[in-house]
């Protein structure tokens, strides 16, 4: 589809009258355009009405609509017209080694153990170019839609480390500069225990990657998690966990992770600590919940919400219409201070068949799934400013003076326009330059999943 307004070809112009949600503003900005009453000028329902002047790839001013400034110019502009502007997506938990291999290695009933199945199977495809192309698929995706950073895991079983690292850093090289990437390794936590565990680890450090797992209910869960966080600790490694994916109200894994990370946060561990799903935590009884949340808030993890994939996923039973919605307690977390971010997760494979690595997607599915409206709050950050913090990125996720124009626009003025239409017609812009949204062809795929065309 075609972008809903057009750019001039220069790297200096005005973008007027853009609608900007005001926890997507740099707090170095709120000063300087606030009016003498101490309130922002065009401020209307959390939403800042703001002139933008890009300048050699940044933004180099921000003004209200008010200031005469941006209108005296000789620099060509582009009237936004109360269209949204947002930074771009930050995508902090995917599964590219997984993605589109759906037609070749489908979940036959869309179960999680159907899923850890199809994966296996599927295991025997994974060769250098299958895993190449198939990420790279999902780059392109996240790429046109307006990501700038993603973070993915992957499965690092011992036959196959050294593949998935291996396509993950060339594609981390070739990305350089239009998609800040990061790995995280993808084990069960007993491989820690072994070996394996401590080369994983010294592979992971040589790639500046991130050390996860998936932590099951085991009775070893507590050395398991004492040897990764050892392991880590040493290393100077961030923490990424799979945790408590289940509807099961006695899988707390997440609270085994608290009081791991207490211990070691007490020796001088000072790692970033995410855990991701947290599923179980919803269907807990409230006194089991608060003590959790308690020693998450303590220990300084951060929760990753995958709400599309679980959806898809948890109280899937044949015949039986599900009555819970499969997410984390979103605002029970928020609540108790905790970091919430929301990510893509599995697009196009055994674990969710569907997704296209859309930030504004996850999004707005989110908001359904989990009544983030009314208010909105500042959830929007959620897909933006709060994984940059949780990776460590600095100066992405938020619009400020000084920052890289990295912005998607849209032509919706306000969230009843953006939640309701994809948004196909969408400006992505990098250093402050329309990118080509044209997403992919499935069909580049199609000798990779055995599939042609059938007249």
């Amino acid at each position: 589809m075609s972008p809903f307004c057009s750019f001039p070809s220069v790297d200096s112009y005005w973008l007027l009258n853009a609608t900007i949600p005001d926890c997507l503003l740099d707090d170095s900005i709120v000063p300087s355009i606030m009016d003498g009453k101490g309130s922002i000028t065009s401020h209307t329902d959390g939403f800042s009405r703001l002139n933008l002047q890009i300048s050699g790839g940044n933004v180099r001013t921000i003004l209200p609509v008010e200031d005469p400034s941006s209108l005296s110019t000789t620099l060509p502009t582009v009237d936004l017209r109360g269209g949204q502007v947002w930074p771009c997506f930050i995508d902090m938990h995917t599964h590219l080694d997984k993605g589109h291999s759906w037609e070749r290695s489908p979940n036959p009933n869309g179960s999680f153990q159907g899923a850890m199945a199809a994966v296996r199977r599927d295991a025997v495809n994974c060769h250098e170019e299958d895993l190449y192309r198939r990420m790279e698929f999902g780059l392109l995706c996240s790429y046109a839609h307006g990501t700038s950073c993603l973070r993915t895991h992957l499965d690092t079983p011992i036959d196959q480390m050294e593949l998935r690292f291996d396509v993950f850093t060339s594609l981390q090289k070739q990305w350089q500069g239009r998609l800040t990437l990061q790995s995280v390794c993808l084990v069960g936590l007993d491989e820690f225990l072994t070996p394996f565990g401590e080369k994983l680890s010294d592979r992971v450090s040589a790639i500046g990657g991130v050390l996860g797992g998936v932590a099951w209910m085991d009775p070893e869960l507590d050395n398991q998690l004492h040897r990764v966080f050892a392991l880590a600790h040493e290393r100077r490694l961030d923490l990424d966990f799979h945790v408590d994916e289940t509807h099961d109200p006695n899988s707390c894994a997440l609270k085994h992770v608290a009081l791991i990370a207490e211990r070691y946060r007490t020796v001088g561990y000072s790692g970033r600590i995410t855990c991701g799903h947290c599923c179980s935590l919803a269907v807990q009884p409230p006194a089991v919940v608060r003590d959790t949340l308690e020693r998450v808030r303590g220990a300084g993890i951060a929760i990753v919400s995958l709400p599309l994939c679980n959806l898809y996923l948890q109280d899937r039973q044949p015949g039986h219409t599900p009555y819970w919605r499969g997410t984390t307690l979103l605002h029970e977390l928020k609540a108790a201070n905790i970091p919430v971010a929301l990510a893509s997760d599995n697009c196009r494979d055994p674990f969710f068949a569907y997704g296209d690595h859309d930030g504004l997607e996850v999004f707005t599915h989110s908001v359904r799934i989990g009544h983030l409206d009314h208010p909105m709050g500042d959830w929007p950050r959620a897909v933006t400013a709060t994984p940059a913090s949780l990776m460590g990125l600095t100066d992405v996720g938020r619009i400020g003076v000084g920052l890289s124009a990295d912005l998607v626009c849209f032509r919706a003025r306000y969230y009843s326009e953006l939640l309701s239409r994809p948004q196909s017609d969408r400006v992505v812009l990098r250093q402050g330059i329309p990118i080509n949204t044209q997403l992919p062809d499935y069909e580049t795929l199609d000798d990779l999943m055995g599939t042609t065309l059938v007249p």
